[in-house]
């Protein structure tokens, strides 16, 4: 029974899976047999322990403790040893010892590279070097919390090498380690099933039925796998009981209760402790227990089982989303943990958070939440220090956690000694902010400063206080801002609080003073807060002379918000001052605020001259671009007409009937079919005379000629759903709608697309893919950014924006990703192979994404995903600065700039200030003169704005009175005109 409930719970919490190959098969029944039968001889044993001699005429084999041992080890290792096979690569032996090298030479680098820890171990264990394999085992179980497999692995390894009691021990000791860890049912059950096989020892069968009550407490409560844990610990107990059960009739009444009927009472009670939890299964096992038991179940068990049925029912939900759900599920997590937290049960909400960790490790925020409610909640000095410690080893690099544990560890009463230690770790982790350091350094200061009784003058305490302090500033300057280029104390905090100590607390207003003469030249003193927080400090534990003192300093530095400095000055003297220092303060108030003043009009008139300048270079930009195309177009026309015709096509009516009519924008018009066969005749494809020795059209007219041969289906919004819109095309793709459509209907069935051409007939480097199904527009967005004819080609979703005017297509994070790198200085000719293959010695690469421009030209830039902060921490330090191809390139943590939204301009202004409307013009758009054809003696003005079809809108007459702007009149004027009449 205990080997079924085993197997099941070394399921994962997913949807049942495919069984193993028959040999596989073969070889976990063998295993489970030789485990049975381990656990029938060394329940023999406990037998003859707890019966006493009067089970020896009764006994007819004995159990040895060694052959015990031999046989468990046989099984729990029968799984996880390696075949003959695996171990005989003679040929790859080599390879293998320079690959160990190499990674203990990058671990005595990088001793945080989780994953090369993984590889050592693993490869050790392939050459058999198990004396390396233990070390590198402990070595990394000191920095890394390890993985339920690991342990196994581990402890299997260990269990078929011990041959004494003193490895067997060992292997108690790792069995410990493991179960604090992480919470894990099959490393339980391991624990509760090795401790049978040694039984025969001293204290033998309390060791087995400490380590079941243990595991009970830990994880008996887990509704899927610890049904394993319960009916392993009650078949133990049963075997006890059945194997003193023939000698039960020779036993005095007094021993028989003594004995056989204090164990039967022990299966009794388990029953009954199980049946009072919901887990899954308690039908089978209610049944098993009307089975076993040879009296009638007793009517408040019934009502307990039918009571834990009931609580079964609200479980499920939650426990069902779990198995339908792919790990890591932290959002099915989250749900199941706040349904426990209103329900309250501490030991069940315990279970919940570990269950969810075991998948989540690596998520601070799941860590913080777990000890927020230890240390408020259950207050269990060795479980709240116990979470906070794993938290710390998972999420290293999270500065919260490290200051929780702090406070945690002060609040429990944690010695001294312990709690620097702890800190000095901390500042070890490899933070990825600076300002974390200053976080970290100040919860450390906050603790000493706790400690410090200061009623007295001196003390050690203290001593120690203010050597932290200058320490902390010496770590900033030196270690952090080396590192980041910042203290990641700009406000200067931490110099902030030590002056308020050594004013309010150490009555030393002289070393405060210094104190802020030292922030206050740290480029702090243009600020008025600063100056304000020392003005309160001096007034609360300082003198009048000074506050003044300060204030006139304040007067003169303060450049953000000088009229609140010089309002606090007049006031202090309005209170306190002499006639004298009135006069002063206000002598130098009104100087400052005059200068301010001045400073202020010079800086908006060099501001609008800035901007001025911009407007007339933006300005004569704009008409460089005009004169250089409308040379281009120029050039153009007159490569394209010949000598011939030069002449005629200047005289404007002769040829107009045999012209072909101007070509409309594309979008909007479509050939008519019946003139074609006259155009061609006469004027060939183009309006122009064929030529006469038949010589081919250019590309242009080639592409011209295509272009007017395919119909125009204007755009249809209602179909934005099913169509992509794609862009940055390269200009000289033939026959667009050919070459794209193979490539997009990997995503779906493509029902068209769509090229967009200019006047000309050249691709204009977009298009319109429609395509049949939704679902394959939604495929088709992950085109984007795909190399097509040497330029990356981009995809994004069909949308109106002048219905949807703050629609923005940017396919990536520009929040801070503590798990992304940002690489500048790179060459442009490093590919992505080249890089991931430099990156991923520091961790697991996700992804590398090269930054180009439109044209597909590399930038020097790029963004490399790790599958964790911690891994994206190290490359950092080992990264940056680093030289590639003669480039030194910089490495940060993911951080973009908040993307600036341009503003909406609702009208544009015109000089003298009001608005003036935007032009509208005709259906053929803004012309190229600009003329209008009609005869100023026809203008007539219009109220509703009539348009020219050639020109700019018609502005209504101007009167005289709104010629000239009237003046404005004050109240004075209006007083005067009523007097009048």
């Amino acid at each position: 029974m205990a080997t079924a409930a085993a197997a099941s719970a070394a399921e994962p919490e997913t949807s049942p899976k495919a069984g193993p190959e028959a040999e596989g098969e073969e070889d976990e029944v063998k295993a489970d047999r030789t485990r049975r039968k381990v656990l029938t001889r060394a329940v023999a044993t406990a037998t003859y322990k707890t019966m006493g001699p009067a089970c020896d005429q009764h006994q007819e084999e004995g159990v040895s403790e060694s052959d015990g041992d031999e046989e468990f080890a046989m099984a729990s290792s029968a799984e996880s040893s390696p075949g003959e096979d695996e171990w005989e690569y003679d040929e790859e032996e080599e390879k293998n010892q320079l690959e160990i090298e190499r990674l203990e030479e990058q671990l005595s680098i990088n001793v945080y590279d989780y994953n090369c820890h993984v590889d050592l171990i693993r490869l050790l264990r392939l050459e058999g070097e198990l004396t390396k394999v233990r070390v590198a085992r402990q070595k990394m179980s000191e920095i890394f919390p390890l993985t339920e497999e690991l342990w196994l692995e581990w402890l299997h390894d260990e269990i078929s090498m011990a041959v004494d009691s003193l490895d067997r021990e060992h292997v108690y000791d790792l069995f410990e380690k493991a179960v604090k860890d992480y919470i894990c049912p099959n490393i339980w059950l391991e624990y509760g099933q090795y401790s049978v096989g040694g039984i025969g020892q001293k204290g033998g069968l309390d060791r087995v039925r400490s380590v079941f009550e243990r595991a009970l407490s830990s994880v008996g409560l887990h509704m899927t796998k610890g049904l394993a844990i319960w009916e392993a610990y009650r078949e133990f107990e049963n075997a006890i009981v059945e194997a003193a059960r023939p000698m039960a009739g020779f036993l005095s009444p007094f021993d028989r209760e003594q004995t056989f009927d204090s164990q039967l009472e022990k299966v009794h009670s388990l029953f009954r402790r199980q049946l009072a939890i919901p887990l899954y299964d308690m039908e089978a096992t209610f049944a098993e227990y009307e089975e076993w038991s040879e009296d009638p179940v007793p009517e408040s068990v019934i009502q307990s089982y039918h009571k834990a049925l009931q609580q079964l029912e609200k479980y499920k939900p939650y426990e069902e989303a779990l198995l339908e759900a792919e790990a890591p599920r932290l959002a099915e997590y989250q749900a199941y943990i706040d349904f426990e937290m209103k329900i309250g049960d501490p030991a069940r909400i315990q279970l919940i958070f570990e269950r969810a960790l075991v998948e989540n490790c690596l998520v601070p925020d799941l860590w913080i939440r777990y000890s927020q409610y230890l240390d408020r909640q259950l207050k269990v000095k060795d479980l709240v220090l116990s979470v906070h410690s794993r938290a710390v080893r998972n999420c290293p690099w999270t500065v919260a956690l490290w200051s929780r544990y702090l406070l945690a560890m002060e609040r429990h009463g944690v010695d001294h000694q312990v709690i620097s230690v702890t800190f000095e770790k901390a500042l070890s982790a490899g933070f990825i902010q600076a300002t974390d350091y200053v976080e970290i350094w100040q919860a450390y200061l906050d603790y000493l400063r706790r400690r410090v009784d200061f009623k007295q003058d001196s003390s050690k305490e203290l001593e120690e206080l203010r050597s932290a302090f200058t320490r902390a500033l010496e770590y900033l300057k030196q270690e952090v801002e080396e590192r980041f280029n910042e203290s990641g104390d700009p406000s200067c905090m931490i110099m902030q609080n030590w002056a308020r100590i050594e004013a309010r607390l150490c009555n030393n207003m002289q070393k405060a003073r210094e104190l802020w003469d030292s922030i206050m030249t740290k480029g702090n003193a243009k600020y008025a807060n600063m100056w304000l927080e020392y003005y309160s400090l001096e007034r609360a534990h300082g003198d009048t002379q000074h506050c003044r003192k300060a204030l006139h300093r304040a007067v003169q530095c303060t450049s953000d918000y000088p009229e609140h400095v010089c309002e606090v000055l007049l006031t202090m003297e309005r209170t306190e001052g002499t006639l004298e220092d009135w006069d002063i303060a206000v002598q130098k108030t009104e100087t400052r605020l005059a200068r301010v003043n001045e400073q202020r009009i010079k800086a908006a008139e060099k501001e609008a001259t800035l901007a001025q300048q911009e407007e007339e270079k933006a300005e004569h930009r704009k008409k460089a671009r005009a004169e250089k195309k409308a040379q281009k177009k120029k050039k153009a026309r007159g490569a394209d007409k010949r000598k011939a015709d030069e002449d005629d096509e200047k005289e404007w009516g002769d040829d107009e009937e045999e012209r072909p009519p101007k070509r409309r924008k594309l979008e909007n018009s479509v050939p008519a079919a019946a003139e074609a066969p006259d155009l061609e005749a006469e004027t060939g494809l183009f309006g122009k005379s064929a030529s006469a020795d038949g010589t081919p059209p250019s590309k242009q007219e080639r592409a011209a000629a295509l272009k007017r041969d395919v119909p125009k289906v204007p755009h249809d919004s209602s179909k934005d759903s099913v169509t992509v819109f794609v862009s940055n095309l390269p200009y000289s793709m033939e026959e667009p709608d050919v070459k794209l459509r193979p490539l997009f209907e990997a995503c779906g069935e493509v029902a068209e697309v769509r090229p967009i051409f200019s006047n000309r007939g050249d691709f204009r480097g977009y298009c319109y893919v429609e395509f049949k199904e939704e679902k394959s527009a939604l495929q088709a967005l992950e085109l984007d950014r795909k190399n097509v004819g040497g330029r990356p080609m981009f995809v994004s979703p069909c949308v109106d924006k002048s219905k949807n005017p703050d629609f923005k297509v940017f396919r990536y994070s520009t929040a801070l990703e503590k798990h992304k790198l940002f690489i500048s200085g790179l060459p442009f000719s490093c590919t992505k192979e080249e890089l991931e293959e430099i990156c991923k010695a520091h961790g697991t690469v996700k992804d590398i994404r090269l930054v180009t421009n439109r044209a597909g030209k590399p930038k020097g830039l790029a963004y490399v995903e790790y599958e964790n902060e911690s891994q994206a921490s190290q490359a950092v330090m080992k990264m940056d600065g680093m030289t590639i191809k003669e480039n030194v390139i910089k490495v940060a943590i993911s951080n973009p700039p908040q993307r600036k939204v341009p503003e909406k301009p609702e009208a544009r202004k015109g000089p003298g200030g009001p608005t003036v409307p935007r032009p509208i013009y005709g259906a053929r758009g803004k012309g190229r003169t600009q003329l209008s054809l009609l005869p100023r003696a026809l203008h007539r003005p219009s109220a509703t704005g009539a348009q020219a079809e050639n020109g700019p809108a018609l502005k209504p007459a101007v009167t005289t009175s709104e010629a000239t702007e009237a003046p404005k009149m004050s109240n004075a004027d209006f007083a005067k005109l009523l007097l009048r009449k």
